[in-house]
Parts: structure tokens; sequence; C-alpha cells
């Protein structure tokens, strides 16, 4: 499982990397032009991933107060992708670094609703880069709209083949 879990999120990093080669050079009206989707920009939907992941290291460390960088700051893209793909590499050395033990572990937390819930860290993790996976394909919709022609392929099985 182990294994596993250090591959998606080595997997994680590397999309994410992938897709802002094309984002990070639009311009910032590009990146914040209204789009219908789940979140209703390319700078809000790299944001809203950034929140989650971020929202889920802290609850896994226990932090009393979640900070949330949408909530916090006005971040521009180029901090978005610095926090984002900081925050892979530190799920990356975290389930390096787990025991079976740590992965199996029922972590108790709230969600951003005060509503509590339990649940093992391997199921988060998977979640974690599920999530991640679900907005870039959402990501990719959105720069086709913006008429973007070179688009990375970000499929696993692109990854596990470098």
């Amino acid at each position: 499982m182990k294994q596993l879990l250090t591959s998606f999120a080595q997997y994680e990093h590397w999309a994410n990397e992938r897709l802002f080669r094309v984002i990070s050079p639009l311009t910032e009206e590009q990146q914040q032009q209204e789009i219908i989707s789940s979140f209703s920009s390319v700078y809000k939907t790299c944001l809203h991933i950034w929140d989650a992941s971020a929202i889920w290291w802290q609850r896994l460390h226990k932090m009393e107060e979640i900070i949330v960088p949408s909530l916090s700051f006005h971040p521009a893209m180029q901090e978005i992708e610095d926090g984002l793909l900081q925050q892979n590499k530190q799920w990356i050395e975290w389930i390096r670094s787990a025991n079976d033990a740590d992965l199996s572990y029922v972590l108790p937390y709230k969600n951003m609703k005060g509503e509590a819930f339990e649940q093992e860290v391997k199921e988060i993790l998977l979640h974690i880069n599920n999530h991640g996976t679900y907005h870039r394909g959402q990501l990719v919709t959105m720069l086709r709209q913006l008429q973007v022609e070179k688009i990375p392929q970000t499929d696993y099985i692109l990854y596990s083949r470098s």
C-alpha cells in the first residue's frame, strides 16, 4: 500500500507541474476568465486544489486552526503553483517516512461545515490524489475553452512509463 500511495503522490506532483507549465504563461485575464465549471476560472480551480491539499495536511498534523489559502490571502498564480507543488513534495516525503500504523491511523477531523468524521489516513491520501485528478481534468477542459492548443497529457499511465 505504501508503495502505491508514494507513487500516487509523486504522480500528483508530476501532473501538477505539467499543467502549470501551460497555466503559468497565460495572462492574468485568461487565468481569471469566467468559464462554467465547478470553479469559475482556471485560477479558482488551481487555488481550490491547493486549498484541499493544505487543509488535509493541516488536519493530518492536528492543527487547531486550519489556514485555507483562498481565505487567508489572494495569491498570484505563481504563489499558487509554488504552494501546491511544495505541498505535493511534503506529502511525498510524509508518505515515504510513514509506517503501516501511520497509514492505518483513523484520523478524527471536522469538515469545513464543522461536521465530525473519522477516516483512515490511507483513504484520505487516496482521496487527495483522486480529487486532484478530477480537477486537473476540469482544467484541461477549461484550457481548451481558452484556445490553448498544446495541453500535456497527465494520465497516470504516462507518469508510470517515465
